[in-house]
């Protein structure tokens, strides 16, 4: 009698469990989705719709939110006032260009740091990460006071460039463990067959593909998502998304029908490129996380 009582004391709890989980879960995707929803349909409302009060009665405001004449006048306001298609491009060029610069540098040092033994090599790798720790306000200053003398404030080359030095260190230490989960037999054997030892290396490329494909995405959205290094050093002819949307906040006129498109065309991208490649972003993520 009591082992049944235990089993069905421990059915119910795990039921009870299920439910609250089921439940928390429910309200995480409506808390998170829930702005996104809230900003698209702003961005697609007139000015007074916008600042519509609901209903009496309507405390969750549904009919605010879905009964709307929608128009896309923001959106081409946007790229026909604002410029933002120069942005965008801009935005395009620096994080693509920052990720594949990372990418190839990063997987260069990270097999050399996985495949040779030499002395202080641990030393090395946690001077390179520390180089990550540092925040970014702490040196922006004496990072652009270097990128006016070489002449790189306001161009994308200096921004590329920005985005790589803070890149570059989270780059070694990932894609180190990606190499560190290959089997170096791989490449001797390769090297019996008559290969030479950078034919090996490029033999093994597609073995790491995933979590270098994975990295290649974060880069690109660690970059596309900045606002510091594109406010500073950025600023004027490298202008990207999230610096301009900034500037559509004035002090007499904040232009919340743009701003809400500038969202909409600053978060969509990245939404679209992490859907399409979801699956391939978490087997990357997820090598080398056992060791066998």
């Amino acid at each position: 009698m009591a082992s049944r009582d235990i089993v069905q004391y421990d059915t119910g709890l795990s039921r009870l469990l299920s439910v609250l989980a089921k439940v928390f879960l429910a309200a995480y995707v409506v808390w998170t989705i829930l702005p996104f929803v809230i900003m698209i349909g702003s961005s697609m409302k007139d000015l007074l719709q916008a600042f519509t009060l609901p209903e009496v009665g309507d405390w969750a405001g549904t009919s605010a939110l879905v009964h709307f004449t929608p128009t896309f006048k923001h959106y081409v306001a946007l790229f026909t006032e604002e410029s933002f298609g120069t942005y965008l491009s801009n935005s395009l060029l620096a994080s693509v260009g920052s990720a594949l610069l990372a990418v190839i540098l990063g997987t260069s040092c990270a097999y050399s740091m996985s495949r040779y033994e030499f002395r202080g090599k641990k030393d090395l790798l946690f001077w390179i990460i520390s180089t990550r720790m540092a925040p970014v306000v702490a040196v922006i200053v004496p990072l652009y006071a270097i990128f006016r003398n070489f002449g790189l404030v306001g161009t994308i080359p200096g921004l590329i460039l920005a985005y790589t030095t803070f890149n570059l260190p989270f780059a070694i230490w990932m894609l180190k463990g990606f190499f560190d989960n290959v089997p170096y037999a791989v490449e001797e054997a390769a090297q019996c067959d008559g290969a030479t030892r950078f034919q090996a290396t490029l033999m093994i490329l597609p073995l790491v593909a995933p979590g270098i494909g994975a990295f290649l995405v974060l880069c690109i959205l660690f970059a596309w998502n900045d606002f510091l290094f594109a406010t500073i050093i950025g600023s004027g002819a490298a202008k990207t998304l999230p610096a301009a949307t900034k500037e559509l906040v004035q002090p007499q006129n904040v232009q919340w029908g743009k701003i809400m498109a500038a969202g909409v065309v600053t978060t969509a991208p990245m939404m679209l490129l992490g859907l399409l490649i979801r699956r391939y972003l978490v087997a990357g993520l997820t090598m080398g996380a056992v060791k066998e």
